[in-house]
């Protein structure tokens, strides 16, 4: 009986703030899922770093064309190794498709240049010791390493796909399906 009236005094307590109906966006922040990251069909979070190759990034210069926005946990580690390998190997694929690569990891500018040098990856890689561009898309953070998850944003630069899961083996490929859909 006990159990049966905490039951109720919750869904008393959280039922109203789930059955609110949702006020439309403002431009504030992007809807998230219920895993927390931005949603498809949202305007992408701003993004204003350095990459490793000491170029200035910001989204908005980006306007026009798709951008491939992939977090991964660590540089040189096996899968995110086989994920950036995978996307160097299609690199003339998806350049077809006018598309920009951005990996991003909780790793260091030096982290960064070695492991582009030492795989020859031909996209920029950018920084997020703090975690501010994992956090602003939602993408959690454990340990201090980024979850594996990609967002393809638009040529209007909303996002148009989420891989919340990413098997490094064969994302390349799923990657580029999404851009070429775009493209048509």
């Amino acid at each position: 009986m006990k159990r049966l009236f905490s039951v109720a005094l919750l869904l008393a307590a959280v039922g109203p703030a789930c059955n609110k109906a949702e006020q439309p966006s403002t431009g504030a922040p992007a809807a998230a899922s219920a895993s927390g990251l931005v949603t498809a069909g949202s305007a992408a979070p701003a993004i204003d770093t350095t990459a490793h190759t000491g170029e200035h990034v910001t989204l908005a210069a980006f306007k026009g064309k798709p951008v491939v926005l992939y977090f991964y946990p660590k540089d040189d580690t096996p899968g995110c190794t086989k994920e950036a390998s995978e996307i160097r190997d299609a690199w003339e694929s998806l350049k077809k498709t006018d598309a920009i690569v951005l990996g991003v990891s909780t790793d260091g500018t030096e982290s960064h240049v070695a492991f582009a040098n030492k795989y020859q990856l031909p996209f920029m890689l950018l920084p997020d010791k703090d975690g501010t561009i994992a956090q602003a898309y939602g993408v959690p953070l454990a340990n201090g390493k980024a979850k594996r998850v990609t967002f393809v944003i638009d040529r209007q630069g909303k996002i148009a796909k989420v891989f919340p899961e990413v098997n490094p083996s064969g994302h390349a490929a799923e990657i580029l399906a999404v851009l070429s859909s775009l493209h048509s």
